[in-house]
């Protein structure tokens, strides 16, 4: 975002292109490129096409509109799908757009990463704990709050990191206590849901430990979550291939399709078990996940069951 900014000082492009998995930067990219167009009448001079409404003549006309009383008219695509067919002419529709129009490409799905090369491109992947630290600082300090070290750790490591999260988390932290202007742990812990993907790397760190008291803890607060044990899965054949790879973070990361912060989490847990175990657990989840989806055992219990496995097998 600092960067967007510094671009925005220098001058408005014409097209620039969001990606990242945090939606918080998505709506802060938005709202830093409309402020810069000095749009003041968005019904006229704000146009979003998502993947229903998208159409390519459609959004071709539209940013050949003139603005209204603005200096600028903004084109958004949210979230769009766009055939391959339709790649090579929305690129070309991009190089011609006129002056007075600015084309914002909110990127989801990454389906528009080819576009990357020519245009603006805008990072919205989760920041550095020490950023992301700050800027919750900077939020509690205009709410007249504080927090403390340990209770800003555990409320951005239960968030996962995710901006999108950590402020509707602190919508209820900073009203809990009125008398109170410190956000302490107690607070964090009480108060904060838990991110399913953090809550998944709680439960391997507990496994890799052996503390079965804690691992069955975490595992009843997310068993019934859709989709729970197929990120416990990933999470353990991520960990086998770290544990056996010399490649580094990042070009193993690319290889897995996720992000290096993923790798770097992976390697460190890694080191709770050994290759043998790992490989073992990743023949057990290969078995237990047939098994679910062919709908001779319930998520649930295979959870159970590859849980007690790790612990006591």
């Amino acid at each position: 975002m600092k960067t967007l900014k510094k671009r925005l000082n220098d001058g408005i492009a014409r097209v620039y292109l969001v990606e990242g998995d945090d939606y918080y930067l998505y709506d802060k990219a938005f709202s830093m490129i409309k402020n810069a167009c000095q749009i003041t009448m968005d019904d006229f001079n704000i146009n979003i096409f998502d993947d229903e409404s998208f159409n390519l003549t459609k959004f071709f006309n539209t940013t050949e509109m003139l603005p209204m009383a603005d200096p600028k008219r903004l084109v958004v695509l949210k979230g769009c799908k766009i055939t391959e067919s339709d790649k090579k002419n929305l690129y070309e529709l991009l190089l011609k757009i006129p002056k007075t129009t600015t084309v914002l490409i909110l990127d989801y799905n990454n389906n528009f990463e080819y576009l990357k090369k020519d245009f603006v491109f805008v990072d919205a992947s989760r920041m550095d704990q020490q950023t992301v630290g700050k800027l919750v600082i900077a939020y509690l300090a205009k709410q007249g709050k504080q927090i403390s070290s340990e209770a800003l750790t555990a409320l951005i490591e239960a968030c996962n990191g995710y901006l999108t999260r950590i402020f509707s988390e602190l919508g209820k932290l900073v009203y809990y206590d009125v008398n109170s202007p410190l956000i302490t742990k107690n607070m964090v812990d009480e108060l904060v849901t838990k991110d399913t993907e953090f809550s998944v790397f709680e439960l391997t760190e507990a496994l890799s430990k052996k503390n079965g008291d804690k691992a069955i803890k975490i595992l009843k607060l997310m068993e019934k979550e859709q989709g729970v044990f197929t990120l416990i899965a990933n999470q353990f054949r991520r960990l086998f291939y770290a544990s056996i790879s010399d490649l580094p973070n990042l070009e193993l990361a690319k290889l897995l399709g996720v992000k290096e912060f993923a790798v770097i989490k992976a390697r460190q847990l890694a080191k709770g078990f050994s290759k043998a175990q790992l490989n073992k657990i990743s023949s057990l989840l290969e078995e237990l996940d047939f098994s679910v989806k062919s709908g001779a055992i319930l998520q649930q219990n295979a959870l159970y069951l590859l849980v007690f496995n790790i612990i006591y097998v």
